[in-house]
């Protein structure tokens, strides 16, 4: 039977879970540096290849963080710090309340913090949505598991919330706290990940994943990258939710989870 330190396993072997992954990424994208970084320092723009590429290095590297050998962890960790060394620099024009000429990196501890908050708020609100609920005590293990992920990848370890009403009250003090401001260069990268070759490929799957992300977003957010929302896709947004959980409640393990995730919870995971 499943149990409340499971819960980390449960979401993150989840393929569902990938669906929230365009709303996180928009949501960090919206932190003007953040958004500066990948934009200058991230080829996903080029091609559907390279797109297909990073996504499928992401996914490895989660699956290496939660499901893999110390050994396998400490390697995609390094990995990753390796990749945000790199990525740093100045804006080249002001933004929100950033100043041109404002550094930026990767490794800075208060932006590792946003990309950490909102994956792990996008991540548990996907699976509750499109796979199954979870209960206060099932979101607060999540939140606790996924801190020691962070704080390896440089977050302040006392900042790192453990429980889910504090990283969500975290979440929505950003939003409020004026240095949220979607550039530029935000708008571009989202355009790129919604619109991009690899929507092309899958008519059908793209306009899915379009109406998700927009639904997942805060509504400051989707007016400010200027995604259009209303009533009616509101309404196609929760019957498309209510239809994928029916449906994966009779998917074959195989089909639902990732075979890492299989291997690794042995059957005793939902």
């Amino acid at each position: 039977m499943a149990t409340v330190d499971d819960v980390p396993r449960r979401i993150n072997g989840e393929r569902l879970t990938l669906l929230g992954w365009p709303a996180a990424i928009l949501l960090q994208l919206a932190h003007p540096l953040v958004a500066a970084g990948v934009y200058h320092h991230s080829g996903f723009r080029d091609s559907a290849a390279a797109a297909i590429g990073r996504l499928h290095a992401t996914t490895r590297a989660m699956l290496s963080l939660v499901f893999g050998t110390a050994s396998e962890r400490l390697q995609a960790v390094d990995h990753i710090l390796a990749v945000h060394r790199r990525v740093r620099g100045r804006l080249e024009t002001p933004v929100g309340p950033f100043p041109a000429g404002t550094t930026y990196s990767a490794e800075d501890p208060a932006l590792v913090l946003w990309v950490h908050t909102s994956l792990v708020e996008c991540s548990v609100g996907t699976y509750e949505l499109f796979v199954a609920g979870l209960t206060e005590a099932e979101r607060d293990a999540y939140c606790d598991a996924s801190a020691a992920i962070a704080v390896a990848l440089g977050a302040p370890e006392t900042d790192v919330p453990r429980k889910w009403a504090i990283l969500t009250a975290a979440n929505r003090a950003m939003l409020r706290s004026g240095v949220l401001t979607v550039s530029a260069e935000a708008r571009e990268l989202a355009r790129a990940l919604l619109y991009g070759p690899t929507m092309r490929l899958v008519p059908p799957a793209a306009w899915a994943s379009r109406l998700v992300t927009t639904g997942l977003l805060p509504s400051e957010l989707r007016d400010a990258y200027g995604l259009a929302w209303s009533p009616a896709r509101e309404r196609r947004f929760r019957r498309l939710s209510r239809l994928t959980r029916s449906v994966r409640r009779l998917a074959p393990a195989p089909v639902a989870r990732f075979a890492a995730a299989r291997r690794a919870c042995q059957n005793d995971c939902p």
